[in-house]
Formats: C-alpha cells, structure tokens, sequence
C-alpha cells in the first residue's frame, strides 16, 4: 500500500515552512507502536584528576552515573516528548538495568513490554570525562548484550504482543539492533496486518535495522546511517556523491521500499525515492557535534510521526534533519520537544540550500 503524497515542493519555496509547521501540530495523539530491541544506556561521568603511574591511562574521579532508555526505549521516549502516544514492546530483564531502563520512559505504554524471569537486559556503559569547567567526552564504551538466543516462549510472546499492541496504531516503527527478535517475518506479519485494516490513510512501517536491512522487503521506509550501508553494499561512500546515488539506488531496489533516508552525520542527509531526483539535505544547525549517542533514533521518530500525519517523504526527511540536527547537540541519550523543532523550521536560514541529485528523474510536482 502506498504513501499518499503531498504535494512535493520545490527548492526553497515558501509553502514549504507553513507545511511542516502544520504536519508538527499534526503529531500530537498520533498512536505509534514502537518494536523493537531494548538497551539501557548507561552513563558514567567523572572529572580527570592526574594521569596514572601504573599505566598511560587518565585517572577519573567518579562524579555519577545515568541510565536511560537506548534502543526502540529511545525511540519510543522521542516519538513521545514529539507528542505522539507511543507503546513500546520488547524484552527487558527484571533486573537493575531493566528497572532503571523502565523508570526512564516517559509518558509510555510499556503493556506490550515482555520481561521473562532470568533474563538480563544488554546494558551499554560510556565513560565520559572532562574537567570542571569543560564539556564531558566519552573516552570508552563497555557493552554488556546477553546472548541473542532467545527461547520460544520469548520470541513467541513477543511476536504476540507486538500484532497486538500494533492492531490499532497509526504507525509502527521498528528497532532492529540485530538481537533476532525483530525479523523479516514479523515485518511481514505486521505489513500485512496493516494492510488488511480498514482506514483512510495507510499504517507507515518505518525500520532501523543495525545489520539486516536487505533482509527486510516492501515496508514504508528505512533510515540506515552511510556506515551501515557502506558495510552492507561493501562500498566507500565519503565524498562520493556517485557512489552514494548508486548506493541508495541499490537499496530502495533490493528492499522494494518507498524511501530510503540515509544519515551522513556532518554531510546531512540523502533521500531516495523510486521515480524522483535524490534530495540531498544540509546538516541542520552546527557540525560541533557533542553526542551522536541515539541520534539515529530521534531522526526514525521524527520521520515515522511525519508519514503518520500525512507528510510526504520530502517532508518527514526534513523535520527528522531538523530533529537530528537539534539531538546531537546535547548530551546522552535525549529527545527533542515539539517546540524545538518549531523554531528549527522558522529559523532555518539554509532550507533552500538543498540540492537535487542530476542522475536521478526528472523533478515535478505529483499532478
């Protein structure tokens, strides 16, 4: 089922600011089940004393410690400080992590949440350091994942809680980060769900797949960073805008996807759609960039809440910029409120400083 389009604006039009300013209003109460993986994102902040005599290391004096909701939890946080009623389903263990992972999603429906006895939930510590009057900078990461071998009773109750809590939503994003719980199959289930309801406008399925994107086919849309595609297509992107186009060319043919955004960190963005020029999207704000930590998240939520509410793809691409533009200059794993983003449209000086790919068809509007 496809995308119902707005009309697609030209560079630099003046429409385009009224346009993006009503689908944000837009967001609010929109229902969006958020599936995916669970991750607690732990954080360890300390202030550099003196440099060790047992070893070339910093020694840190230990300041505190945060943990909040990584993974589809930080998505399902940002589709909610966006406005939007987001229930999240996944596993997250009964234990600490998980705890403090739960205590942090606010303004969630966690029904959908399974939490099986003895599991532990993959945790992911960042130590950043920095002095009293400096920024904190992460210096290491320690992963803590669990196997990825779920039993059957896990994954089959998980499967049942995300067709559940996905029946009556307006989207459904999903956070793949390559545990095997979110899978082609269950896309596919879930695809076919949302088709079969009875509604005006269809149910968007938008996907963030850490390392199994070309497994996936026919959903809404997909939003890979230019690493994972460079390591899925065994190509080096940089400043290659060449092998960029053939890249997301390859991508939106071998996915059978209505778009493919993908995220250029200090480049901005590339947005790929069957039958239109590639829009190549400036960096929104500065490339100072203080933590990219769940950038990719906010950009996913802000794009799956602009398709939702009607948006076109050229559109929900820019709102997600200027949500990704505004995440990474905080620090953690944060969110953006809709009031950010407002003023990042009414004063974004650059929005008609995107460009438009020359090898890709012909720009028109949609008659």
């Amino acid at each position: 089922m496809q995308i119902a389009r707005s009309v697609h604006p030209l560079p630099g039009e003046s429409e385009r600011e009224a346009r993006l300013l009503k689908l944000l209003d837009a967001f609010a109460g929109r229902r969006v089940a958020v599936i995916g993986d669970l991750i607690a994102d732990e954080f360890i902040y300390g202030r550099v004393t003196r440099v060790s005599r047992e070893a070339p290391v910093l020694i840190l004096q230990y300041d505190s410690t945060e943990i909040l909701p990584g993974g589809a939890g930080n998505a399902a946080n940002n589709a909610a400080a966006l406005g939007a009623r987001a229930k999240l389903v996944g596993v997250l263990g009964r234990d600490h992590a998980g705890k403090r992972l739960l205590s942090g999603c606010k303004g969630i429906d966690g029904k959908g949440i399974i939490r099986p006895s003895g599991y532990q939930t993959p945790v992911k510590t960042r130590i950043l350091a920095g002095g009293v009057h400096s920024a904190k900078q992460q210096i290491v990461r320690i992963d803590r994942v669990v196997s990825t071998e779920y039993d059957q009773k896990t994954v089959s109750a998980f499967a049942r809680s995300a067709m559940k809590t996905a029946a009556d939503c307006d989207a459904i994003l999903l956070s793949d980060y390559g545990t095997g719980l979110v899978t082609p199959a269950l896309a596919a289930a879930l695809s076919k769900q949302a088709a079969a309801r009875t509604r005006r406008r269809p149910v968007p399925i938008v996907l963030d797949s850490r390392y199994n994107l070309l497994r996936y086919r026919g959903l809404t849309a997909c939003t890979p960073n230019e690493s994972e595609v460079e390591q899925l297509l065994d190509v080096r992107i940089g400043d290659n805008n060449r092998v960029l186009e053939r890249a997301g060319r390859a991508l939106l043919k071998r996915t059978r996807m209505q778009a493919v955004l993908i995220t250029r960190g200090s480049r901005g963005m590339a947005l790929f759609e069957p039958g239109r020029p590639t829009v190549h999207i400036p960096i929104f704000g500065s490339d100072e960039v203080t933590d990219v930590t769940g950038a990719g998240d906010t950009v996913i939520a802000a794009m799956t809440l602009a398709i939702a509410a009607g948006g076109s793809f050229y559109e929900a691409a820019h709102l997600a910029n200027y949500a990704g533009g505004l995440v990474v200059m905080k620090r953690g794993t944060a969110t953006v409120s809709p009031a950010e983003l407002r003023d990042a449209v009414r004063n974004d000086l650059y929005a008609p400083t995107e460009n438009w790919s020359q090898e890709g068809p012909e720009q028109g509007r949609r008659r």
